[in-house]
């Protein structure tokens, strides 16, 4: 169960990493403005947020893979870092598409279910 957990911690660290390189280097290209549905112009305008937002989302995979090689020691780095993604993927659903609470705060809220049954 411990392997399975991690496994899932580390598949949402590699989905914010993901969202990282969307946010921070593709924002403006092709793929990334089909993505988020932008425009070139709406791209353009926003690409410094953009930039932000994917900067935070590179923390938090880093957060997630700290807590992995953390060992036994990284059980609350992992519960603080998945409970962060859940709630800006809940903040999201609401403010920006529920699409959000599907791909972001769910596979957290799974992982975290997973990280606390093993260490309770």
């Amino acid at each position: 169960m411990k392997l399975l957990a991690d496994f899932l911690v580390g598949l949402v660290a590699l989905l914010h990493v993901w969202f990282m390189v969307l946010e921070m280097f593709l924002w403006t290209k092709p793929y990334g403005r089909r993505t988020f549905g932008l425009t070139v112009e709406r791209a353009e305008m926003t690409k410094s947020l953009a930039a932000n937002q994917g900067l935070y989302n590179g923390f938090l995979a880093a957060g997630l893979i700290w807590g992995l090689l953390a060992g036994a020691d990284g059980y609350v780095i992992k519960v603080f870092f998945l409970g962060c993604i859940i709630i800006a993927g809940i903040f999201g659903a609401a403010t920006v598409g529920r699409k959000i609470l599907w791909i972001q705060a769910v596979p957290a809220a799974i992982a975290l279910a997973l990280v606390c049954s093993v260490n309770s």
